[in-house]
């Protein structure tokens, strides 16, 4: 019998499925089930949104291949609204359209580091950047990012892990899953550090639309070295509420976008046409909305801490755009068993940290941006009563 690559049929099964199936065998005794598991927002995409896209989908053009980088309409869009946001000259050049953020990451480490070399990941790590890297045959590192220090990375860590032949450094800022934020100086120094032992920095800003400042993230396109070093990955699933089309968006120098796209020409050849064809209008026609629903997302952020602050047995360690990442009250049992029974007696879906990295068994990770406030409110009772 032939068998399966090794290397795929020896990873776990997809997460979120995973948790699901914990979900469906509640009762529903306590009311609804609350779904904090999957990272999509709690909200329908606007009016206009839709309707764009399906005068796309029903036009030839939407039809056809397109460019491998992206449409040129939304790569220009896109590019003047980095280059508005960072204070940048960016042009679309420096983009390139892809089917979502994951095949982004998925391109650009392909694009940067071959089988048997070395990519680092923090720990707590997203788990489709560490399957991602083990399908590859490219080697796993990670430096810890603890409770102590807000689950940011440390500086003196992140310096002693960066080796010789560390092919490429992968931050996620705001942090999936602990929601931190890493501060912009840090980033600096970070890029710093990656410039100085010839590492690509890789940082995935998909929830950078939800921070509590519209201030810019970082600065590091003001670096002058940042083409030769640094590459942005950003999601529209979850600005735009469209996650089934699909679309995400590499910010790099010209170069990084020419070696993508030879990879794209064989993953994807081209990102889905009438979701580029639409967001192209939606870029910036939809400012207004996206703004109001950041603050939605705060209300709810605050609805939570409002929740776990009347629940001191459980205690959220970071927290910021759509996550927290909370300390479960039961030491020495696994998160995988807690989320488990959290999930059949409770009705509460979450992920547990296990899945997120070795050392995470004490921790959850909340997805709140999926559950309205009077929702998020529902939690305190069932925590509060609920019991091993």
């Amino acid at each position: 019998m032939p068998r399966f690559n090794p290397r795929v049929a020896t990873l776990a099964p997809p997460p979120v499925p995973s948790v699901h199936a914990w979900g469906r065998a509640y009762d529903g005794a306590l009311g609804p089930v609350i779904d904090l598991s999957q990272a999509v927002p709690g909200y329908p995409a606007h009016p206009d949104m839709l309707r764009w896209l399906a005068e796309a989908a029903s036009t030839t053009a939407s039809t056809g291949y397109g460019p491998i980088e992206g449409d040129t309409t939304l790569r220009t869009a896109y590019a003047r609204h980095v280059s508005a946001l960072y204070g940048a000259a960016l042009g679309a050049e420096n983009i390139h359209i892809t089917a979502g953020c994951n095949q982004a990451f998925i391109a650009t480490v392909i694009a940067l580091a071959g089988a048997g070399e070395t990519v680092l990941l923090t720990n707590p790590f997203y788990f489709n950047h560490e399957t991602t890297l083990s399908m590859l045959g490219i080697k796993v590192e990670t430096v810890t990012c603890d409770a102590e220090h807000g689950f940011v990375p440390d500086l003196a860590a992140m310096k002693a892990a960066l080796h010789s032949g560390v092919r490429a450094l992968a931050l996620v800022s705001p942090n999936n899953p602990t929601g931190a934020v890493y501060p912009a100086e840090l980033i600096a120094e970070i890029f710093a550090l990656c410039r100085a032992n010839d590492t690509w920095l890789i940082l995935d800003e998909t929830y950078r639309d939800f921070l509590e400042t519209e201030r810019a993230p970082h600065g590091l396109f003001s670096d002058a070295a940042w083409q030769d070093g640094f590459i942005g990955l950003y999601s529209f699933s979850k600005s735009f509420c469209i996650p089934g089309h699909r679309l995400g968006a590499i910010t790099g120098s010209a170069r990084a976008v020419s070696e993508i796209a030879k990879v794209m020409d064989n993953v994807q050849i081209c990102a889905p046409r009438a979701g580029q064809i639409a967001l192209a209008r939606a870029l910036p026609a939809l400012d207004d909305w996206r703004a109001e629903n950041r603050a939605e997302i705060m209300r709810r952020a605050t609805a939570l801490k409002t929740v776990m602050a009347r629940l001191p047995a459980w205690t959220v360690e970071a927290q910021g755009a759509y996550f927290a990442y909370v300390r479960h009250p039961f030491p020495g049992t696994a998160s995988t068993e807690v989320a488990r029974h959290l999930a059949t007696r409770a009705g509460i879906v979450c992920i547990p940290g296990d899945f997120f990295g070795p050392g995470q068994g004490e921790f959850l990770r909340f997805a709140f941006a999926n559950a309205n406030v009077e929702t998020i409110l529902a939690l305190e009772e069932r925590l509060k009563t609920f019991a091993l």
